[in-house]
């Protein structure tokens, strides 16, 4: 996974990145996340998007693989923040081709 000093992504992380974003509900919901002041809340997510609760824990699971969320549990809560470092590292190998 790519950190704040490392800004290549490997190629197996860039692919998972790529079918990530190509669900456009996943896209929907990383620019949802992105939006918010700070981490939003899996609850909230659910009442924006018109989607059962399995089906949206489903995407977060695969935007948090592709290393695009970090997730934080608090008990029965679960809060989601953008990975900026690692969206910038894919827009910028994206950017080579």
């Amino acid at each position: 996974m790519a950190t704040a000093t490392s800004t290549r992504l490997s190629e197996k992380q860039f692919a998972r990145i790529a079918r990530a974003l190509a669900e456009p509900r996943r896209y929907q919901i990383l620019k949802e996340i992105g939006a918010c002041a700070g981490p939003a809340a899996c609850a909230d997510l659910c009442q924006m998007s018109d989607v059962s609760p399995a089906t949206m824990s489903h995407h977060l699971k695969e935007l948090e693989v592709a290393g695009l969320i970090s997730t934080v549990r608090s008990g029965k809560f679960m809060h989601m923040s953008i990975e900026r470092d690692v969206l910038r590292a894919y827009l910028d190998q994206l950017a080579e081709l």
